[in-house]
């Protein structure tokens, strides 16, 4: 009784720790691999605190398991510490037997219990990631060695290491099997700074595309060696695209690339195409094949002119040749990313220095900014119907709403701002908000959105090391990814109302930004339009027909001038709304009129934020603006009634009853006389304005095609709104 009492206790203690099945969890604490262990109170609460403690517990003990008691030593070396520096000192208890030479015996198992009593943080970075990834578990029982990667957390190179650091660890491989390990070995350290907290989300998937780019050098390396005459005889470049080259790499990605060749000196071109060719296909398997060592990740050529039907190798002339005739409009938007990765950089960078300009100018083609759209509709489309609730990438609400909508963004403002030019999404982000291209609320949701969203994929991708962006089916595999995220009282129902309150934000945001009607407007202008420079704003004011230029140029240079994010708003839509002022009798009162209403209006939030963002608010602004001087004056006295002009179905009228209610409570609410008058006045004026507007933006339809809700003649329907607003007026007078 009293061993059943206590095994019950024990049972209860795992299932509050998070273990699903308590008595596999006693067998394993009692497998005398963990003997050291059995009685480290600290073990249970490592354990409890991972993603998944069953899992954790059984990489431990193949972990322990694999790695040898003793190792006799040899004369004449050193010992090696928990680092794997030679010199390092071990624990007291590792020391064994001194054989000859003074070479003490090695006791790994050892060596690795000890480490784990002693340091806290090693041993919650180890169970971290075995908690969260049986491949890596996988790896260490192959590899048991390797356990040490996860040492070493002082430098600043350990804690954010970049290119030269993992080019470093990756060391001077010989065949591909040893870079195949030695990259998992670094995917260790990634994914143990990951899982514990050290990195966040954007540091993570620059790590792994740092990663990317030295294992891609190292594999050229192998593939050189392996054939120095193709090596000799041509300069071939490996430019990144997608996620690696945009430095946002996911755990397991295809890795785009571009190959770009040069002839040696005195060899003939085709000779050399052909060389570079043989030498790209075996970079390309080393990275893809599948062995004992697992696969690194596949190498994908498929963004390359032509895609697979193309050469996979072409000279950089050929590249230009292709873009500047044949591209379509993906390729363009594909081109943002391009960065240098491996072979000739020097190369790489001309290839990106000579793509770039055509890059940015590839908003000004017919039909850009619905072509986008059109393409991220497809995707949609073709997503198959079982798996769409399940997508997290792809699909509605998901992580492609958020980088179409963003590239969309640059693409036709980074023709005229350089600031935008960046291939990571989330710094594009940041940078399309400080500039007032994005709100900066709407901008901070979508980042948060995105980094959730990015980070279930990397725990996802993670646990088998798989390539996939669908949550998992199963209750156990909800479980871990929802305690990898951190939730533990009801994880895969708190980790559902997360993500969907996530993707309702992102598709909420991506209609609201990917549709603007005012990128088409903006995308159709030319550079030096779009830039509003006072030279480029004065030809085309001129061009467009104002009568005073200099008049106009001074508004312009008001409005627009300084650093302001009101400033910054403005920039970007004035050189559209200049257009759409030149389409009426009079664009200097248009422009005139826009400037008085953002002087009065310009310190209030909504203002420069609806015409941005919202429909047709900008366009009905700018056509009341110029048609005549009754609707503008209206709009100058209640200048707060710009807010109608953001739907066609808030200028309809509204009706005597409504018109009479509203009138009479707000005469009823009034102190004095004076002030009743003053409110009923005030509701006049917003009322003759949204009568006015209504009938100069054609929101009664026209006499020959009247709206589907009223066949009557549009001059009917405006005397009719009058009659009933001085009805109402009467009203409230009397």
């Amino acid at each position: 009784m009293p061993q059943g009492g206590r095994r019950d206790s024990r049972f209860g203690r795992y299932l509050r720790h998070g273990f699903t099945d308590p008595a596999a969890a006693q067998r394993l604490f009692d497998d005398p691999a963990l003997t050291a262990l059995r009685d480290d109170a600290g073990l249970l609460d490592a354990l409890g605190a991972t993603a998944d403690p069953d899992l954790a517990l059984v990489s431990l003990v193949r972990l322990a398991e694999a790695l040898p008691e003793q190792v006799p030593g040899r004369a004449g070396e050193r010992p090696a510490g928990p680092t794997g520096a030679p010199g390092a000192t071990g624990s007291a208890e590792g020391a064994g037997a001194v054989a000859a030479g003074g070479q003490p015996d090695a006791r790994p198992r050892q060596e690795l219990l000890d480490t784990l009593l002693a340091s806290k943080p090693l041993r919650d970075r180890l169970l971290g990631v075995l908690g969260a990834s049986e491949a890596l578990g996988d790896h260490l029982a192959r590899h048991p060695e390797d356990w040490k990667a996860l040492v070493t957390y002082e430098s600043a190179a350990d804690l954010n290491p970049g290119v030269e650091e993992f080019e470093a660890a990756l060391g001077d491989v010989t065949d591909p099997d040893a870079l195949r390990h030695h990259y998992r070995r670094c995917l260790l350290s990634i994914a143990a700074r990951d899982v514990c907290g050290t990195s966040d989300l954007a540091q993570t998937a620059a790590e792994l595309a740092d990663l990317a780019t030295a294992t891609l050098r190292a594999a050229l390396t192998l593939a050189e060696r392996e054939a120095p005459e193709d090596a000799a005889s041509c300069r071939l470049a490996v430019v990144g695209m997608g996620k690696a080259g945009g430095h946002e790499l996911n755990y397991v990605s295809d890795v785009d690339v571009i190959y770009v060749a040069e002839a040696a000196e005195g060899v003939d071109e085709d000779k050399a195409l052909q060389a570079a060719t043989r030498l790209a296909s075996r970079m390309m398997r080393i990275c893809s094949d599948t062995t004992a060592e697992g696969t690194i990740w596949p190498v994908d050529a498929n963004l390359r002119p032509e895609g697979r039907n193309g050469p996979l190798v072409r000279t950089l002339s050929s590249h230009l040749a292709y873009y500047q005739r044949w591209a379509k409009t993906w390729e363009f938007q594909a081109l943002l990313k391009a960065r240098p990765m491996a072979g000739d950089l020097a190369l790489g960078q001309q290839y990106v220095e000579a793509v770039g300009p055509m890059v940015w100018q590839a908003a000004e083609r017919e039909n850009f900014v619905t072509d986008v759209q059109q393409m991220r509709r497809r995707v949609v489309e073709n997503i198959p119907a079982a798996q769409v609730e399940r997508e997290l990438k792809l699909g509605p609400g998901g992580l492609r709403d958020v980088e179409f909508a963003v590239q969309l963004l640059q693409l036709v403002h980074g023709r005229s701002d350089a600031t935008l030019r960046s291939p990571t999404t989330l710094e594009a982000l940041e940078a399309l908000a400080a500039g007032g291209y994005v709100a900066r609320q709407d901008a901070a949701a979508l980042d948060a959105s995105y980094r959730f969203l990015r980070t279930m994929e990397h725990r996802i991708q993670l646990h088998h090391m798989r390539r996939t962006h669908l949550m998992p089916e199963t209750e156990a595999d909800q479980r871990r990814l929802a305690r990898s995220l951190g939730y533990r009282s009801e994880p895969v129902a708190e980790l559902h109302k997360t993500w969907r309150r996530h993707a309702t934000a992102v598709r909420r945001l991506h209609e609201k930004l990917f549709y603007r009607p005012l990128l088409d407007a903006v995308a159709q202008l030319d550079v030096g339009e779009a830039r509003l420079s006072p030279r480029a704003a004065r030809q085309r004011l001129e061009a467009l027909g104002y009568a005073d230029p200099a008049g106009a140029l001074r508004h312009l240079e008001a409005l627009a001038s300084g650093v302001s994010r009101k400033a910054a708003i403005q920039r970007t839509l004035l050189p559209v709304l200049l257009g759409w002022f030149a389409d009426s009798a009079d664009p200097d009162a248009g422009l005139l009129g826009f400037r008085k209403v953002s002087d009065a209006l310009g310190r209030t939030p909504w203002y420069l934020r609806l015409l941005r963002d919202e429909g047709v608010a900008a366009e009905n602004l700018a056509r009341v603006l110029s048609a005549g001087r009754f609707a503008p004056d209206l709009l100058l006295r209640a200048p707060e009634a710009v807010a109608l002009l953001g739907s066609t179905d808030d200028l309809r009228p509204r009706g005597r009853a409504a018109l009479t209610q509203e009138v009479l409570s707000a005469v009823g609410r009034a102190g004095d006389a004076e002030q009743a008058v003053a409110v009923a006045r005030g509701v006049r004026r917003r009322e003759l304005f949204r009568t006015a507007a209504a009938d100069v933006i054609g929101a009664y339809g026209t006499d020959e095609v009247p709206v589907a809700d009223d066949p009557a003649p549009a001059v009917d329907r405006v005397g009719n709104a009058l009659t009933d607003l001085n009805a109402a007026t009467l009203a409230g007078a009397l």
